[in-house]
């Protein structure tokens, strides 16, 4: 049995697959301080046994502990005269017209930067080596710093590490096991030294922390294989995810992805995971895309990432009226605790989910699966605060609600697909998350799409894509040459090595099977611009006619400039798990009743079987989600239990 379990800010979420290939969907409310008490307690509420228990779990400690600023003491090493990178970073500014805007803080203390007289050249030679004496000066800088974690940067160390390795072997000679060490050369040896440092400090800073909780957690699981979701949609090991936790700061909605490409047919998909904190938005043309430019609370994380524009719209997000009068809802959630007003656990401020029990959309004797009972009346209470300040009526201000949230999600989709050249109407919608099903109907017309999508195990999306995620390492390397100057079996030699590293990595000291998969990838630009764009590896001579023409399909253009060959990226993978979707049949008799204010007819999603076509206004429940269908639109069931839904013509 194989059990995908994500944890996200107010449910953490689980998805057996059992013997005979049955899947299995159970939900208990996270614990933000302790996650993997939550874990623990799901897999006793299902009655499993740890012991030979496959367990791939999708991780938020490391993206947390970025977000709240709660990382372990961090020293960071760089080279005389650059240790104030990280705290000037780029001349970018978030807000052009704002004449005073306020710096972000550094991310870490001036004191905590130190330098160490080495120097390498952009050509990688080495004009100033570290010699012990220096080694000892800067380990007495450390003791009297006494860190928990070290982030090493030096320049060009993507070209020779030598010193960085020096530098990391000394400190794990003093102090052994007792700080975490970080290098540029290996989290990330590439290009644009505050990128690197950033990303290096970053995996520094949260290391301990996933270190620890992985320990917690593998303690609690004894005797079960446990692995965990990586940003790249991969699965990798416990000790992997310990030594790179940047690597895992997107796994829950990675997962999610990675879920929604499993389920739908279509090859072309916009999808939209609302959680009870916040929505995540991607675009899937044929392959889930890959970003290196990323950004986790307004830090570059530059590792392989999906491609994903995130949101604080979520279940839990808080709705308020400012004082112009002005009806705001989020980013500020609820989270799990105290969470919705409905939650009944002493939560009094107004929600989206408390929006959607008034408006008769959540059914308080059906959440969960009834194991929650939602209280309608704590709903009704927190959002006539918002009526009472608007001077409308109850009805009228969760409506409101309703729509300010479903607006920040166009918004959102619009960002991954619009702004980039692509028109909506050409993909399916994928709505999936705990609250998802609630605003597919209302987004898709705001977009003008005709198909949405409400798949299988909606509320638990993610944690199905852990079931179907490979095992799979990616490494890089920075090239930065002209491709007219640039030699292919030189080029070919370095791939090998990358490749190497990757598999030694991926079978962890076993022999390689002849099944790995090796996907080869280059980033190219015209010489002189700042940003990339990436490209399968192929000749020389064809390459460089694919990137113009990739170019001119981005940007409307192409130039008459030499092309720039910047990095090389491989990603290893053994094959995809043994996963297929059980085809459905209607587990209970068909009940169908109308919803309190008599608007919709109520459905068991469990009593649908395939074939079967639901019209709105209907709400269709299950354990995870409920999907509501407004008039207007029509859901056709497919075999695996996804809902089509279809925009019916006038």
């Amino acid at each position: 049995m194989i059990l995908g379990v994500d944890t996200g800010g107010t449910f953490t979420d689980f998805l057996l697959q059992q013997e005979d290939g049955s899947l299995r969907l159970h939900k208990v409310l996270s614990t933000p301080h302790t996650p993997e008490q939550a874990i623990l307690q799901g897999i006793r509420e299902l009655g499993l046994q740890t012991q030979g228990l496959e367990i791939i779990h999708g991780s938020t400690v490391a993206t947390n502990a970025i977000l709240e600023g709660k990382g372990v003491k961090t020293v960071y090493i760089t080279n005389t005269g650059l240790a104030d990178v990280l705290a000037i970073g780029r001349q970018a500014r978030r807000e052009l017209y704002n004449l005073t805007p306020v710096k972000k803080p550094p991310l870490l203390p001036h004191e905590q930067c130190v330098e160490v007289d080495s120097r390498l050249s952009a050509q990688g030679e080495l004009l100033s080596r570290l010699d012990d004496d220096k080694l000892r000066e800067l380990l007495n800088r450390l003791d009297a710093l006494q860190p928990e974690a070290v982030a090493i940067n030096l320049l060009f160390s993507f070209i020779d590490e030598s010193e960085e390795v020096r530098i990391e072997q000394a400190i794990q000679q003093h102090y052994g096991d007792r700080v975490f060490v970080s290098r540029s050369s290996d989290v990330l040896p590439e290009y644009r030294e505050y990128e690197r440092g950033m990303t290096t400090t970053l995996n520094a800073m949260v290391g301990p922390l996933m270190q620890n909780y992985l320990a917690r957690l593998q303690q609690g699981v004894s005797g079960g294989h446990l692995s965990v979701m990586q940003s790249s949609a991969g699965v990798t090991s416990v000790e992997h995810a310990g030594r790179y936790p940047v690597h895992l700061l997107l796994s829950g909605p990675a997962g999610g992805l990675l879920g929604a490409k499993t389920v739908a047919d279509d090859k072309r998909l916009l999808t939209f995971d609302m959680g009870g904190t916040s929505t995540d938005v991607s675009i899937i043309d044929g392959e889930i895309g890959f970003s290196h430019q990323a950004e986790i609370a307004g830090y570059p994380v530059a590792v392989p990432m999906i491609d994903m524009h995130t949101i604080g719209a979520g279940g839990g997000s808080i709705a308020r009226v400012d004082d112009a009068g002005l009806l705001l809802v989020g980013p500020q959630s609820a989270g799990a605790d105290p969470g919705p007003a409905c939650y009944g656990k002493g939560g009094s401020l107004p929600t989206v989910t408390d929006a959607n029990v008034v408006l008769g959309r959540l059914l308080p004797q059906a959440f969960l699966g009834g194991n929650m009972t939602l209280d309608k009346q704590a709903a009704q209470a927190a959002v006539q605060t918002i009526a009472d300040k608007l001077g409308c009526s109850l009805h009228e201000a969760a409506q409101g609600i309703i729509d300010v949230v479903n607006d920040h999600m166009v918004q959102a989709l619009r960002v991954m697909s619009v702004q980039r050249g692509e028109n909506p109407k050409h993909y399916t919608l994928v709505s999936f998350g705990g609250a998802g099903g609630l605003h597919v109907c209302a987004l898709a017309e705001a977009l003008g799409m005709q198909r949405a999508l409400s798949p299988v195990h909606a509320g638990v999306l993610s944690a199905l894509g852990m079931l179907a995620a490979q095992q799979s390492r990616e490494r890089s390397r920075s090239v930065n040459t002209l491709l007219s100057a640039s030699d292919e079996q030189h080029i070919e030699k370095q791939f090998a090595e990358l490749v190497k590293q990757a598999r030694q990595e991926l079978c962890q000291g076993e022999p390689a099977g002849e099944d790995i998969i090796v996907q080869q990838q280059v980033d190219l630009r015209y010489h002189g611009q700042s940003h990339s764009l990436n490209l399968p590896w192929q000749s020389l001579a064809s390459l460089q006619q694919a990137f113009h023409r990739k170019h001119e399909a981005c940007y409307g253009h192409r130039l008459d400039i030499e092309v720039e060959l910047v990095n090389l990226r491989v990603r290893v993978m053994f094959p995809e798990p043994a996963f297929a979707l059980p085809e459905i049949e209607a587990a209970v008799a068909p009940v169908v009743y109308r919803s309190e204010s008599g608007e919709a007819l109520v459905i068991a999603r469990d009593s649908l079987k395939a074939g079967d076509r639901v019209t709105g206004p209907s709400l269709i429940t299950e354990t995870a989600s409920t999907t509501w269908l407004q008039a207007g639109w029509a859901a056709d069931v497919l075999s695996n239990g996804s809902l089509l839904l279809q925009k019916q013509q006038a």
